[in-house]
């Protein structure tokens, strides 16, 4: 054999030995990381992936409803208020500015070890456009991030440097209290002729999340969040038609801010953009009524497996009555809270 024919068969074999040892390394420290995160943190991580951490240490099989989607979907969603009222075992596992594809592995994630009988999908993610370059990088990086959990979690660091910032977290639901109120047009709705379409890319994830939910025995239910800042009668229009199309069920909130006892000056902390606690205490009473009607979910309230939840859901009350308390302080001496 040629001298340069063993040369170059030897930087064959060196490159094929380095990718072999390359995809050791990724999958063992995969592995590892993903048994530290849940052994040693107890899933307590924060930023992006804390949701992801979070489900991954859920009890196996306990969890009724999975609430997706971004920011509208954790800000809307009390999974307390659920579980004190109905006995419903939630969990919100959206993200800030969610993107598709995190949706879907997000879901795919929680399948793992969850059975839920209902993906409530918050609708807001399904418009963010964020062009062709951008989606396909969304898309490789959450399928890299699913596969090989290191690149997930290889800032992990940053959780010993932030620990004072995690919240208390409700099943991925966080008090918030602030108030800002929405001095908007209350008509925000007013029906348009036009439709405001989904994205290409929205409508393949979407499609997936469907699948993924019908192969997992679950029922899609697509809901809109009130948020005057976010939503319009255009991209409820373009919602309709789809959930028409697909026969998927779907309720838009918006369209019911009277009948849900919203006020855009108490009930919103950011003038319009999302829901406050009050907001979300409101939205998920008719949630919860809206489930009880429509599908048959068990009343885990009783049942001795599911007792950390009823003493998660006394700290909240506690929590929520400390705020209500300090606002009609902050009212009766003109002090702000």
């Amino acid at each position: 054999m040629p001298v340069s024919e063993v040369r170059r068969m030897s930087k064959i074999k060196r490159g094929i030995l380095f990718i072999v040892i390359l995809a050791v390394f990724l999958v063992t420290s995969s592995v590892g990381m993903e048994y530290y995160v849940v052994h040693q943190l107890n899933g307590e991580v924060t930023g992006r992936n804390r949701p992801f951490a979070a489900l991954t240490v859920e009890p196996e099989d306990t969890l009724d409803l999975l609430v997706a989607g971004d920011s509208e979907s954790y800000n809307s969603v009390s999974t307390m208020r659920l579980w004190e009222d109905k006995g419903i075992a939630a969990y919100d596992c959206g993200q800030g500015a969610q993107r598709i594809p995190e949706t879907y592995y997000m879901l795919k994630q929680g399948f793992k070890g969850q059975s839920p009988k209902i993906v409530m999908l918050e609708t807001n993610t399904l418009f963010r456009d964020i062009g062709a370059v951008k989606s396909t990088q969304a898309i490789l990086e959450q399928m890299g991030q699913y596969y090989l959990p290191v690149f997930r979690y290889h800032n992990l660091w940053k959780t010993a440097v932030d620990e004072p910032k995690i919240h208390t977290n409700y099943k991925g639901f966080v008090i918030r209290d602030e108030i800002a109120p929405y001095e908007g047009k209350p008509d925000y709705m007013k029906k348009k002729k036009k439709c405001e379409t989904m994205p290409k890319y929205v409508k393949i994830y979407l499609e997936k999340i469907e699948e993924l939910c019908e192969k997992n025995n679950a029922q899609l239910l697509l809901v809109s969040m009130p948020s005057p800042k976010n939503w319009n009668h255009k991209r409820h229009a373009e919602m309709q038609q789809y959930a028409d199309e697909k026969g998927i069920a779907y309720l838009d909130l918006n369209e019911k801010v009277e009948e849900l006892g919203l006020n855009w000056t108490e009930d919103t902390q950011d003038k319009g953009d999302h829901l406050n606690v009050y907001g979300a205490e409101k939205v998920t009473s008719y949630l919860g009524n809206y489930l009880e009607e429509n599908y048959e979910l068990e009343d885990h309230r009783n049942d001795p497996a599911y007792e950390p939840w009823n003493q998660l859901a006394e700290q909240y009350e506690q929590n929520l009555a400390k705020i209500r308390g300090e606002i009609e302080v902050a009212k009766e001496t003109g002090v702000e809270k």
